[in-house]
């Protein structure tokens, strides 16, 4: 069973993403800001990470960056899942070492293939 970090300050959307995973099999952890995301990561080590960008303390990009940057937790593949829907955000979300990229609201469907596809 895979472990899965969810990183995002609103309360329902954890609880409904949480619920979504957790029906589909996964495991799931969470955290309500950056700081205590990074935190959490480190001492989870989760197999993934959906990460918001808009976040108290240390905003998105920052926490990615961190875990992207640290050879004990690059591997983990995050998911930037964000109302943000600029290019520029998108861009620099890659540029901090995302590897995918998902626009508020989404589809089930769409965030399981995402969380499927990086699993492999």
């Amino acid at each position: 069973m895979a472990k899965i970090l969810i990183i995002d300050d609103g309360k329902t959307i954890v609880r409904i993403i949480s619920n979504m995973l957790k029906v589909s099999g996964y495991e799931v952890v969470s955290a309500f800001d950056g700081q205590s995301g990074v935190l959490t990561a480190r001492k989870e080590n989760p197999d993934l990470i959906i990460l918001d960008l808009n976040l108290p303390i240390m905003n998105g990009f920052m926490v990615c960056r961190i875990l992207k940057f640290d050879e004990k937790f690059k591997h983990i593949p995050i998911i930037m899942c964000t109302a943000r829907k600029s290019d520029a955000d998108k861009v620099q979300s890659s540029e901090v070492g995302a590897n995918a990229y998902l626009t508020k609201p989404f589809e089930k469907e769409e965030l399981l293939a995402a969380i499927e596809k990086l699993l492999i």
